[in-house]
């Protein structure tokens, strides 16, 4: 057993039901933190009207650190046996079997507790991790386990799942080579994000979070949406950022940033296992302090074909080096972009209120649930509503027709978006005050947990009208 430190899970996603059903303590281990910003998922649609800037109610204190929040990778391929002595413990392991985050590990479930996995560990190899429940007191977990040890190879790692909350045989466990040890109750995610640190690589452990926003249907304005949200993540969240227009052929990054970028983001997709951090940080444009931008080819001379592989490589050395990143990816469906959309931890869908992309968002929105179970939904944007002379589908009967409510309402508001535009700028630089503006601010807001960060300006600022 490797003798790695970890402290309690506590971890416990708002949108997943408790299998346990049980009230008992847990603690927060140093690579899952609890998140504080889950109710926001079930606020109800508002007004376009009342869009604002609303201060977020800090955490309460934990037990573990408050780390930054990122990005969830994916598990290597490794061999993963669960002696459970619950029928809840094996249900929810199938549940986090079948993430996409675990597509790549094999899982087997087997009744019995510890006294099955020590019997089993006489007849067959190891596993690369080795689960094992028991509700016994202390005393005897520990002599369980002393007994586990006997049968156990020096690499492979032990988590294990307690009816006991008790520090003292946390520690004990530690001591004698358990790598984590959980008390119910506890979510899939929580469980899966426990296994992910026990395996996660020390020389590069963070990933950000991957935003993904892509458009039902052609023209609805997608990439306006995910060039104004990496802004406002930006410069009104002040998060770091990294934006990534992934349009080969007609991505308007570049234009809409009003920068000339004589590399782009084809340079590292055509050469991907040479796109180290230097490498990266050499293509990447800086917009702002916190916003870096990877932009499109900005024309046609060439017809580029990028394997599906290199995309996923590509973006995760994008990932390795922002605590947020925003995919502008074209509307289009192949194996490369369902397969980033899947990967995302975020994934918007931008539809205008009509029945095109009322059908195309309802197959996509299917589409990417099914393999994302324990993820939220995809969020979805209504953009350009309210044209005049336009019949449009109501936002409560698209909503009901699509199954997910939308997070913001973006009006149509042409002259806001055409001085932008013309501008080279964001619609926060030229109308913070639009109703547009605010929304995709409220959508910011929605996706980092925090309150849109208001700069005063100094007088002599104010006198150079800056």
């Amino acid at each position: 057993m490797a003798k790695e430190k970890a402290l309690f899970e506590d971890d416990f996603g708002a949108e997943f039901e408790d299998v346990f059903n049980e009230d008992a303590l847990t603690w927060a281990n140093d690579h899952d933190t609890r998140d504080p910003f889950a109710q926001t998922y079930a606020q109800p649609v508002q007004p376009v009207s009342e869009f604002a800037s609303k201060p977020v109610t800090p955490a309460q204190f934990s037990f573990a650190p408050v780390e930054q929040s990122g990005g969830d990778g994916i598990l290597p391929a490794i061999s993963i046996k669960l002696f459970y002595e619950r029928e809840e413990t094996r249900a929810l392991m199938q549940i986090c079997a079948a993430d996409r985050r675990m597509g790549r590990a094999t899982v087997q479930c087997i009744p019995g507790g510890i006294a099955a996995a020590v019997a089993d560990l006489r007849a067959n190899p190891t596993p690369n991790l080795l689960m094992v429940e028991s509700s016994a007191q202390a005393s005897q977990v520990l002599k369980e386990i002393d007994t586990l040890a006997e049968h156990c190879d020096d690499h492979v790692k032990v988590l294990v799942i307690g009816a006991v909350n008790d520090i003292r045989l946390y520690r004990q466990l530690v001591a004698r080579g358990v790598s984590e040890y959980l008390v119910p109750p506890f979510q899939p995610l929580s469980i899966i994000r426990s296994i992910s640190a026990l395996f996660t690589d020390p020389s590069a452990p963070f990933l950000g979070k991957q935003i993904s926003v892509v458009g039902a249907k052609g023209g609805v304005g997608a990439s306006t949406i995910a060039h104004n949200l990496a802004w406002a993540l930006a410069e009104n969240t002040h998060v770091n950022t990294t934006l990534v227009d992934l349009d080969l052929s007609f991505g308007t990054t570049a234009l809409d940033f009003n920068q000339d970028t004589p590399q782009t983001i084809a340079d590292a997709l055509l050469a991907p296992e040479r796109a180290d951090n230097a490498v990266i940080e050499r293509l990447m444009a800086r917009a702002t302090e916190r916003l870096s931008l990877f932009t499109a080819p900005a024309n046609i001379n060439q017809i580029i074909d990028i394997p599906d592989e290199s995309y996923a490589m590509v973006i995760e050395s994008v990932r390795r080096n922002v605590p947020y990143m925003v995919l502008d990816l074209p509307h289009v469906w192949s194996h490369w972009l369902r397969n980033m959309l899947i990967a995302s931890d975020e994934v918007i869908i931008v539809c205008q209120p009509d029945l095109a992309s009322l059908r195309n968002g309802k197959n996509m929105i299917d589409q990417i649930r099914g393999h994302r179970v324990n993820d939220h939904a995809p969020r979805l944007v209504l953009n350009m509503c309210g044209v005049p002379k336009r019949p449009e589908i109501p936002v409560k009967d698209f909503a009901a027709a699509i199954g997910v409510e939308p997070d913001i309402i973006v009006p149509f508001e042409p002259e806001v978006f055409g001085m932008a535009a013309n501008n080279g700028q964001m619609i926060s630089e030229t109308s913070p005050a639009a109703k547009s503006s605010m929304a995709i601010d409220q959508l910011a807001c929605l996706l980092t947990g925090r309150a849109i960060q208001v700069e005063e300006k100094s007088f002599i600022k104010k006198l150079l009208g800056k």
